[in-house]
């Protein structure tokens, strides 16, 4: 019998392989292998520095284990190498899929080769991973939409449309290694570029290719220094009328240095500050008046998509697909299922607590 990833290649091949439409987007292929019970699911998460992050992996083992699966959490704490070697583990171990938030997006190839030749299922969670064929599906959010509501808070808070301006704006974008990074910051400057280029908007600084503006490993201190610097570099005689953050991290980094230099006072109220993720210090920023904005990304129904997914595919049925084409990793386009995040400020938090996310104790 062919393994699973040579029937998909085989089927992918052929003419008639026909591929549906349903409600929840476009079906996908199924896998030869079918078990009637769960087995075991390797789920690889980045760090644990970020709530973030716990929730995920928490949420992860939850939406497994209710289907029937054992489950092995492990978690890199942002070292790419100590990633690759939990990885390589799991592969020795035999687990049946594998669930993996990369650290580095490009460092994965040769463990995946082996877990390719073992016949184990992977789908890249949240984070692409890239210059690998041996990655079967992917699932995330619809990451440019995070940047165009970033993006979309700060034309709007600011009057952009209606002509007002110019203002002062600097940009900051996530971690280098990170493939979603490009996605958030091409998704903000597909709407910020026209006000940039009618003088709107003014970077002081003169930093904007993505190049000078990420972060590594999403740090909020370092995007706090980079912060001070700006401010000390460009700002001794004008103000920071809003600054493009892409993460919750980021922001509070950039959000301390702001106070330093005087921000959060009746006389220098502080920049639109965008972000994503809405962690729980973000969101209580942002009843207090200090951040202005977050990107929700409701991880549960992203854990809950990777779970039907490996269920689907190990049990031999279709999966689900809304995007076949968008995500090239550089060896092929990688079948994904993408979510919709939600834009949440001051006025709409309360969605959080509606729906379960958090407690109105917690935000207190």
């Amino acid at each position: 019998m062919l393994n699973r990833r040579a029937a998909l290649a085989a089927l992918a091949g052929t003419a008639s392989l026909a591929l549906t439409v349903s409600a929840c987007g476009e079906e996908s292929e199924g896998s030869t292998r079918s078990r009637s019970e769960g087995g075991t699911v390797g789920i690889a998460m980045p760090t644990r520095s970020s709530e973030r992050w716990l929730t995920d992996g928490k949420s992860v083992v939850e939406s497994l284990r209710s289907k029937g699966y054992k489950t092995k959490l492990v978690y890199g704490d942002d070292d790419p190498k100590a990633q690759l070697s939990q990885i390589e583990a799991l592969v020795a171990q035999g687990v049946d899929a594998l669930i993996i938030a990369a650290i580095d997006a490009k460092s994965l190839n040769g463990v995946l080769q082996r877990a390719a030749d073992a016949d184990i299922l992977v789908i890249s969670y949240d984070r692409l991973i890239l210059g690998t064929g041996n990655v079967d599906y992917y699932v995330s959010f619809d990451n440019e939409m995070v940047g165009r509501q970033e993006a979309g808070h700060i034309i709007e808070k600011l009057g952009l449309a209606k002509g007002k301006g110019p203002f002062n704006i600097e940009l900051f974008a996530g971690s280098p290694d990170d493939n979603n990074t490009k996605y958030f910051f091409n998704g903000s400057m597909d709407l910020l570029q026209p006000y940039l280029d009618s003088k709107q908007l003014v970077v002081p600084s003169g930093q904007t290719r993505m190049s000078q503006l990420t972060t590594p490993r999403w740090d909020g201190p370092t995007a706090q220094k980079r912060m001070s610097d700006l401010l000390t570099g460009w700002y001794a005689d004008r103000k920071v009328d809003a600054v493009l953050s892409p993460y919750d991290g980021i922001s509070r980094g950039v959000l301390s240095a702001l106070e330093s230099q005087g921000y959060g006072s009746a006389g220098k109220p502080f920049p639109v500050v965008t972000g994503q993720d809405a962690e729980l210090p973000s969101v209580r920023s942002i009843i207090a008046g200090r951040q202005s904005q977050t990107v929700f990304k409701d991880v549960r129904e992203l854990a809950d998509a990777a779970a039907w997914m490996v269920d689907d595919i190990l049990k031999g049925r279709v999966t689900r697909i809304n995007d076949r084409y968008n995500y090239n990793n550089g060896v092929k386009a990688v079948p994904a299922y993408l979510l919709e995040p939600q834009s949440i400020d001051k006025t709409n938090y309360e969605v959080l607590v509606k729906d379960g996310y958090y407690t109105a104790k917690e935000l207190k």
